[in-house]
């Protein structure tokens, strides 16, 4: 078995920046130039931050990213798959690997060395860590396949731990919206790391496009939670800040 701890997660950028193509897309829409012009014409990365700066997003979705991960749990894909705007293609959880079978899971700190008395079928009890159980459903799914049983059938008991493996695609519209959701401190651990870890790939790969992309308080100026403001937060809240430009309207 393979154990990696939640922050341990890798991401990849496999394509994506060099050349941008959102400030084509966007002069395409307003120039009188032609597209051979317009396409032999240099990057305007000035272009590209005033667009972002101001909202008008739609040209960004002319540039995509792909990013690869690994060591990642399950809990964190099913919170990946919520946005919609991106495409996946993940790894079957399946495959053999040349006759071995690895048993890989990635868990926060913490959990694994809890111990409970639990009680068994048969009335007897047994004294259990983290550990304990994950070496026993090991044991438990091999033994399933050992005995013919089908894996897409074992699996339903395989813990959420389970890593997961995939491709991940998304334009830079799609990008900069779940930056704001996924980097902030509400959001869970683990996809907080992996959308940090993207987030900082993005900046290197195209600065003009993600240098404000961040979590929403970055880009608004206010934490937009209200009530829901993580307690580690202390940017000002939404309600506090539009009441100061309420009072301001005012004078």
């Amino acid at each position: 078995m393979n154990i990696t701890k939640v922050g341990e997660g890798k991401v990849v950028l496999i394509a994506g920046g060099g050349k941008i193509y959102t400030d084509l897309a966007a002069r395409f829409t307003r120039s009188e130039k032609g597209l051979v012009e317009l396409l032999s014409s240099e990057d305007d990365a000035k272009l590209v931050r005033t667009i972002v700066d101001k909202g008008h997003l739609a040209a960004t979705e002319f540039d995509y990213f792909l990013f690869g991960v690994e060591g990642y749990s399950r809990v964190t894909e099913a919170q990946l798959v919520r946005k919609r705007l991106a495409s996946y293609l993940i790894k079957s959880g399946r495959i053999e690997k040349h006759g071995r079978r690895s048993f890989d899971v990635a868990v926060p700190d913490g959990i694994l060395d809890h111990k409970c008395s639990c009680k068994l079928k048969n009335g007897d009890s047994i004294e259990l860590d983290g550990h304990d159980l994950l070496d026993l459903t090991e044991q438990w799914y091999n033994s399933g396949v050992n005995a013919g049983l089908r894996e897409e059938d074992l699996r339903y008991l395989k813990p959420e731990a389970t890593e997961f493996k995939a491709l991940i695609g998304m334009n830079a519209h799609a990008l900069l919206d779940w930056f704001k959701i996924r980097c902030c401190q509400n959001a869970q651990a683990e996809i907080r790391d992996m959308a940090w870890k993207m987030l900082r790939l993005c900046k290197q790969a195209a600065p003009e496009l993600f240098e404000t992309a961040g979590p929403s308080c970055v880009s608004l100026g206010y934490c937009p939670e209200n009530d829901f403001q993580n307690k580690h937060c202390h940017v000002i809240r939404k309600d506090a800040a539009m009441k100061i430009l309420q009072d301001y309207s005012k004078k």
